[in-house]
């Protein structure tokens, strides 16, 4: 599996809205919505030139992975409701294209047990993706489960992982060469330099998890009334963070209105491409990991699955040339193996690197039952509203 570089991209998907072929009255269509700047767009033309059968592709981007969950749950509930209504065949019926089912989605692993257990996705046919057996072990783990959505050695496949990134801090060179030090770890966070000078996300699982980090616990960590020291260091972290945010935390960033923020390697490291000012750092006593996947929305209806075609797009994802280019030109990892030249890395990425000893420590955020998210979401509240 290649853990060691965090990598280089020179293209991305901005504002893609692509149809290759010919008429699609003489074509099937196949519909992807993926996340924006996952996929580079030149192999999306590569995979449409890799096809044999008459196949219309529209690939949609959207811009963040919240909204594509929310469009499983919508597909769903119009399609019910068009069921309880009597109407036979619900793909003639979607009022708009924001309506139309995909036949595929990006799906992000925090997500990926509750949309099994609420039926929104279906799973996938291993027999018909021969590339499954490139995906080293611990990526099969993580994909296979059982109807509750629960790892299960022997559960189902219910989504195919094209790339992986973690949470990272990234800083001012400028900045820090004053202060005669760098960051290394989440502890570095609470250092009086920094008072008023951090931007963080604003999403309870990463900040509190960072925290239970920093004492040695799991960012999925339940019993959270029972860390007396947690509360307090959650109310001193505050007072070092100017602002939260999910998407503008590298914006205060650039303006020198912060020194330090902590987000995603996928945002820090295009950033870091374009600005030498900026520097990064995985923390050494573990990160949260994230993953991106592909998964195949399930509403009831199957005329509008091209099931043939998705298995295709899966396997070309997962094809070592394929991976290697979606893990180079999105700056992220890859979970399929391929080997990549360090001359092949942008030069301000080389030295960011997630080596195995901090990646035994690293862990994805999973999606906690209600009642325990909302422990999560309570204490954050308190703490950033007080």
């Amino acid at each position: 599996m290649n853990r060691r570089y965090f990598l280089q991209s020179v293209l991305t998907l901005a504002t893609l809205q692509l149809a290759v072929g010919c008429s699609s009255k003489q074509k099937t269509q196949f519909t992807v919505n993926l996340l924006k700047n996952s996929i580079p767009a030149h192999l999306i033309n590569k995979f449409s030139q890799s096809l044999k059968q008459n196949i219309q592709l529209e690939f949609s981007p959207v811009e963040q992975l919240q909204t594509i969950f929310q469009e499983l749950i919508d597909w769903q509930q119009l399609s019910k409701n068009n069921t309880r209504k009597g109407l036979n065949n619900p793909p003639l019926f979607w009022p708009s294209k924001s309506n139309k089912v995909a036949d595929v989605v990006t799906l992000g692993n925090y997500w990926l047990d509750i949309a099994i257990k609420q039926g929104l996705i279906q799973p996938l046919d291993r027999e018909q993706i021969p590339n499954w057996h490139h995906l080293p072990k611990e990526w099969q783990r993580l994909v296979m489960r059982n109807q509750q959505g629960d790892l299960d050695r022997q559960g189902q496949i219910w989504a195919a992982p094209y790339r992986w990134g973690t949470t990272m801090i990234v800083y001012r060179r400028d900045k820090f060469d004053r202060l005669g030090w760098e960051p290394q770890d989440w502890g570095d966070l609470w250092r009086e330099e920094l008072r008023d000078r951090i931007s963080i996300l604003d999403h309870p699982r990463e900040v509190i998890g960072l925290v239970l980090k920093r004492l040695g616990k799991s960012y999925n960590y339940e019993d959270l009334e029972f860390i007396t020291e947690l509360e307090p260091l959650l109310h001193s972290l505050h007072q070092q963070v100017k602002f939260y945010s999910s998407d503008k935390y590298l914006e205060a960033l650039l303006m020198k209105d912060t020194w330090l923020a902590v987000g995603w390697s996928s945002d820090i490291l295009r950033a870091i491409a374009r600005n030498t000012t900026l520097a990064a750092v995985i923390p050494k006593s573990g990160t949260a990991l994230w993953a991106d996947m592909w998964a195949c929305p399930y509403t009831g209806v199957s005329a509008n699955i091209n099931k043939k075609a998705i298995h295709q797009w899966i396997n070309f994802c997962w094809q070592a040339e394929n991976a290697k280019q979606i893990a180079l030109l999105t700056k992220t990892n890859s979970p399929i193996p391929n080997y990549i030249k360090s001359d092949e890395i942008q030069k301000s990425l080389r030295e960011i690197s997630l080596n195995d000893q901090i990646f035994q420590k690293s862990e994805f955020i999973h999606c906690l039952e209600p009642t325990l998210n909302a422990k999560y979401e309570s204490l954050f509240t308190r703490i950033t509203k007080a």
